[in-house]
C-alpha cells in the first residue's frame, strides 16, 4: 500500500474519531444540566433581578404557587409584582415545574435548598463552605456553579470560592 494512501486512510480515521468524541462530549454535557429551557422573558427581568432565575424543574407546581402567592413576603423581602405578571410568571412555572407527582416532593418552606435532591446533591459539601464571604448561602447558586445563568449545573462548571 502506498505511503500516501495510509496517511489519508490514517487521517479519514483521526477525523471520525475526533468528531464521534465531540458529539460524545456535548451528549455527556447536556444530560449533566438540568433541563434548559428558555426562560420566560418577564421570569428573567423580575426574579433574576435578585437572584437567578432558578429553574423551574426545581421544585414542584404547587410550591411556586405558593411562593408566587405569598410575594410580598418573598423569603423576607417584598417582592411584590402586578396580577399580570405573577399570572404569567405562574403558568409559566406550573407547566414547566417538576410537576406533583414528579421525583421532587414540596420541600420544607418549599425552599430549594430543603429539598432531598439538593440536600443529597451536596452532602459532601461542609456547612463551613456554605458561610464563605463569597458564597455566604447555600441559596447563592452563581457562586459554585459558573454557569447557573444558563441552567447548566454540570459538575463541569463548578469552582467553589475559597
Amino acid at each position: 500500500m502506498p505511503f500516501d494512501l495510509v496517511r489519508r486512510s490514517a487521517a479519514v480515521c483521526i477525523a471520525a474519531f475526533l468528531t464521534s468524541l465531540a458529539a460524545s462530549i456535548a451528549a455527556a454535557e447536556t444530560d449533566e444540566t438540568h433541563a434548559q429551557i428558555s426562560l420566560l422573558p418577564k421570569y428573567r427581568q423580575e426574579c433574576a433581578a435578585c437572584h437567578i432565575a432558578y429553574p423551574p424543574g426545581m421544585l414542584p407546581a404547587a410550591s411556586w404557587q405558593r411562593i408566587l402567592g405569598n410575594l410580598s413576603h418573598h423569603f423576607g423581602t417584598d417582592a411584590s409584582l402586578d396580577a399580570d405578571s405573577v399570572g404569567q410568571i405562574s403558568t409559566w412555572l406550573s407547566a414547566n415545574s417538576s410537576g406533583e407527582a414528579g421525583a421532587r416532593a414540596a420541600p420544607p418552606e418549599d425552599r430549594i435548598t430543603r429539598s432531598t435532591w439538593f440536600r443529597q446533591e451536596h452532602a459532601e459539601m461542609p456547612a463551613s463552605v456554605w458561610k464563605r464571604p463569597m458564597i455566604r448561602s447555600a441559596s447563592n447558586c452563581a457562586a459554585c456553579h459558573t454557569r447557573a445563568d444558563q441552567g447548566n449545573f454540570s459538575e463541569h462548571f463548578i469552582r467553589i470560592p475559597q
